[in-house]
């Protein structure tokens, strides 16, 4: 009998029934995909862990989800797919001694959570800004659990619930994930568990993973020239430009670079854009922390910053903005409330001009400062186009105060 054969339909049938089970998320559709391909290859008699399964995977959830690259589910996890079937295969060419099986499958888990942990690092990292420093101890301590007692005693709880005895396979399951989150609690509370990086600009990831996958692909000597992309990538990281001034579409929330980093200008409120730029910067304080760094001027709601000659002032309220004569002396005028009025001699962003151009980002130089539009960065869209063109749309020009 072909038990392996059977079993890998089994396998294939089991799992699309689990895939509906569960909703379809693009998580377990992703995971489904890439075991289906193996199994197939099973089934054909084929090697199931190649390149090329993982290519034939990664081109059916492309077909199917188009905006999964960007995503970091997409590229961690075939990251470390790929990652996985160019270590083991290179292991598999290798004459290596016969080792006991405790100790194989001891060396294994090890290996392969390194070879997966170095995978995902950077994309992790880009997508996150975090890097978790003691992830191959958990790993260490939890995936064996995972394999040998959770999963089998789900198995069993399925068998046993016709027979109303699933409590035996779920009272084993549930001492295995307590394990897991004994072992999770312990590890992330170990001192400096987790490192905070900024956020990379644009072309580090496409570099980065060019590079690896010309590693992988290329034959020969040649490969070792992919490598060059690493630390390529990690210079690009480092240079990242970062805007000196954030602006919310709302105008409610402004954030400088200032000697000690982000600062915000309210201590709560807009707690969501607050977060992403502490993240971002790789400094996720608190919004209330950021708020009393240097780099803004409070004085009640008016919030006054200096950005190399440029003075960008955010008033909140309407009782703020009545008792604001003309621009206060500011070059750019943050408001979040609309009031029809007079126009101001400088730059005003109140909300009806955010709504239409998206969060502004400023970056200083020695002609003052740039501002730049997430409009202008997205640029238009079939499902978001440009609102009817009016003096609200123009492009953001500052005329720096002499």
């Amino acid at each position: 009998w072909p038990v392996k054969k059977i079993a890998a339909g089994v396998a294939l049938v089991v799992g699309a029934g689990y895939l509906a089970l569960s909703g379809g998320s693009v998580a377990t559709e992703r995971a489904f995909i890439m075991v289906s391909v193996m199994l197939v290859a099973v089934l054909l008699e084929r090697r199931a862990l190649t390149i090329r399964a993982v290519a034939i995977a990664a081109t059916i959830v492309l077909l199917r989800r188009p905006e999964e690259l960007m995503g970091p589910g997409f590229q961690m996890s075939f990251a470390a797919t790929t990652a996985l079937v160019v270590a083991f295969g290179a292991l598999r060419d290798l004459e290596m001694p016969r080792v006991p099986y405790l100790p194989r499958m001891v060396g294994s888990v090890f290996f392969s959570s390194l070879v997966a942990g170095l995978a995902t690092a950077p994309f992790a990292a880009a997508h996150f800004n975090l890097i978790s420093h003691y992830g191959l101890i958990a790993n260490m301590a939890a995936v064996p659990v995972m394999g040998a007692v959770v999963m089998p005693a789900a198995v069993l709880a399925a068998c046993l619930w016709p027979l109303g005895l699933s409590w035996i396979g779920l009272w084993i399951m549930g001492q295995g994930l307590a394990w897991i989150l004994m072992v999770a609690t312990w590890v992330s509370g170990l001192p400096g568990a987790v490192g905070h990086v900024p956020s990379p600009s644009g072309p580090v990831l496409p570099v980065l993973a060019l590079g690896l996958l010309g590693f992988v692909l290329w034959q020969g000597r040649a490969r070792i020239a992919g490598l060059a992309a690493v630390p390529l990538a990690l210079m690009i990281w480092m240079g990242s430009e970062r805007p000196e001034l954030l602006i919310t579409p709302s105008g409610g929330l402004i954030g400088v670079l200032g000697p000690e980093g982000r600062a915000l200008s309210r201590p709560r409120g807009e707690g969501f854009a607050a977060s992403s730029w502490l993240e971002n910067y790789g400094a996720p304080v608190a919004q209330e922390a950021a708020f009393d760094r240097g780099g803004l001027e409070v004085a009640g709601r008016m919030i006054r910053a200096n950005l190399n000659g440029t003075v960008v002032l955010q008033v909140r309220g309407k009782v703020a903005r009545r008792a604001l004569t003309g621009c206060g002396g500011a070059d750019v005028l943050v408001l979040d409330t609309v009031v029809e009025e007079p126009a101001r001699p400088c730059l005003v962003l109140d909300p009806v001009r955010l709504s239409a151009t998206g969060a502004v980002a400023g970056y200083t130089g020695p002609e003052g400062i740039r501002l730049v539009t997430a409009r202008e960065v997205t640029g238009d869209r079939l499902w978001t186009p440009r609102p009817r063109r009016d003096a609200s749309q123009e492009p953001l020009m500052l005329a720096k105060a002499q």
